[in-house]
């Protein structure tokens, strides 16, 4: 492996898109460091560790984790690139229910940089509402439940803070999002989502920190007793947990495909071939998908429990739907099930495949074309599903176990499972399968002697 790595920058071309990545993600890491203009480094940094030690620490820190740290210093890119992220699932959902968006994408490269571009429109718009929500929440976070602050966390007026926070941090998601373009079509992997994993992986080292402090201490930030051997202990786990992220995220099923043989020119076509239904087919949206859902009540009982005339039963309902509260957890799993498949059902259509696979002169052997095809491959993939969704329900939840009965702090806990690891080993394998193509077209030794990896989208 080692010496792949150094086969890459024996090429030219890889070696050059190499650097260009990495000058990118330089880029991008620095403009995450740099306060908005108007914020108090100081008070800021005061008020995040008061937030980290109260019951908000925890939210605060998942709402924290796409941006790389940088809303936690309310830095040009507070916002990340989450914000086309989001604008991304939403136009991928409104694809199949809207026909004009539908005959849009079947009209090949055209309709699709329509669809781009109506994405950076819905960019801007999402980019402009959240950043009306965090530049109020900056001028009074104890309206969204967050303690209140001893110091003003700006200075200025408040008449000019708000808009002009709103346009530097819109202005730095659309430049965040034109270089991830720009390193997909010049760079290594896909630039987006390099970004995103970049900014996770940048908290490493201070989780880190936090484990070798906590073995310096003796004890977790709870009180649990912590030393050497649970340190070890937590390392194997975390190259376990790592293993079987990879296994889910290459996991397929593959359906045998017969191509009817036919001549094209001087060569001969067709013969076995198979068909891989991706056991984790959804990635990691059905997690993005139940933590934005339940942020929404978790926010509202914040709110409502933080009033002075507050009743007793918005604390209980705010201790249950806390993120290691029994209520989040069992509804935070019902809602990943429930994703999974509805991510399938809206993204995967067996009777279109059925219809292509008719058109080609191809068949599943046993199984008659047409709607007894559709409906085998509906059942298939159901079965595929309901075990991958059950293998990212545990992950998911993993770190949440770690967090509520062990104390280890959620920062370390998120590495051991959920969004982070997903989108970790996901991009990471994606990068590596780019890079393995430019070395074996080059007659380079790939990363593995034997085999090859395989890209998220099961190439």
């Amino acid at each position: 492996m080692w010496k792949a790595f150094l086969n890459c920058l024996k090429v030219k071309e890889l070696r050059n898109r190499l650097v260009f990545t990495i000058l990118i993600i330089v880029l991008v890491r620095f403009a995450s460091n740099i306060p908005c203009p108007g914020v108090d480094p100081a008070a800021l940094e005061r008020f995040i560790k008061e937030v980290s030690t109260s019951s908000a620490g925890g939210f605060m820190a998942l709402v924290d984790l796409f941006s790389g740290g940088a809303l936690a210093h309310f830095a040009l890119g507070a916002l990340g690139i989450m914000p086309y992220i989001t604008a991304s699932i939403i136009m991928q959902l409104l694809v199949p229910v809207l026909p004009a968006l539908e005959k849009m994408q079947r009209e090949g490269e055209s309709g699709r940089q329509k669809i781009t571009q109506y994405t950076r429109y819905l960019t801007i718009i999402v980019c402009i509402v959240q950043g009306v929500m965090v530049a109020a929440a900056m001028l009074n976070p104890g309206k969204i439940g967050l303690p209140v602050p001893s110091e003003p966390l700006f200075v200025g007026s408040q008449a000019v803070f708000v808009p002009m926070t709103v346009l530097v941090i819109t202005c730095t998601t659309m430049i965040f999002t034109w270089l991830g373009e720009q390193v997909t079509e010049r760079g290594i992997g896909n630039g987006v989502s390099l970004i995103i994993t970049i900014g996770i992986v940048s908290r490493m080292p201070q989780s880190i920190l936090e484990l070798v402090d906590m073995v310096r201490k003796g004890h977790t930030v709870g009180g649990s007793t912590f030393n050497g051997v649970h340190l070890l202990l937590l390392i194997i786990l975390f190259f376990v947990v790592t293993a079987a992220t990879i296994l889910l995220s290459q996991g397929y099923r593959r359906v045998p495909i017969q191509m009817i043989r036919k001549s094209v020119g001087k060569q001969m076509t067709g013969g076995t071939t198979y068909m891989p239904l991706k056991v984790n087919f959804a990635n990691v949206m059905p997690i993005i998908f139940a933590g934005a859902i339940l942020m929404i009540p978790g926010y509202i009982f914040q709110v409502m429990a933080s009033r002075p005339d507050a009743s007793a039963i918005w604390a209980k309902l705010l201790t249950v739907f806390r993120q290691d509260g029994l209520g989040y957890t069992v509804t935070y799993a019902v809602l990943i099930l429930a994703f999974s498949f509805f991510w399938v059902a809206n993204q995967f259509n067996p009777l279109q495949i059925a219809d292509n696979l008719k058109k080609e002169g191809a068949y599943i052997p046993g199984i008659s074309p047409g709607q007894p095809t559709a409906d085998f491959l509906d059942a298939a993939m159901t079965r595929v599903t309901a075990g991958g969704a059950v293998f990212l329900l545990v992950l998911a939840i993993f770190p949440m176990f770690l967090y509520s009965n062990f104390q280890i702090p959620f920062m370390v806990a998120q590495f051991f499972g959920g969004t982070s690891l997903l989108i970790m080993v996901g991009v990471t394998l994606d990068t590596m399968t780019q890079l393995e193509s430019h070395l074996t077209m080059r007659h380079y030794e790939g990363f593995l002697k034997s085999g090859r990896l395989r890209s998220r989208s099961g190439r």
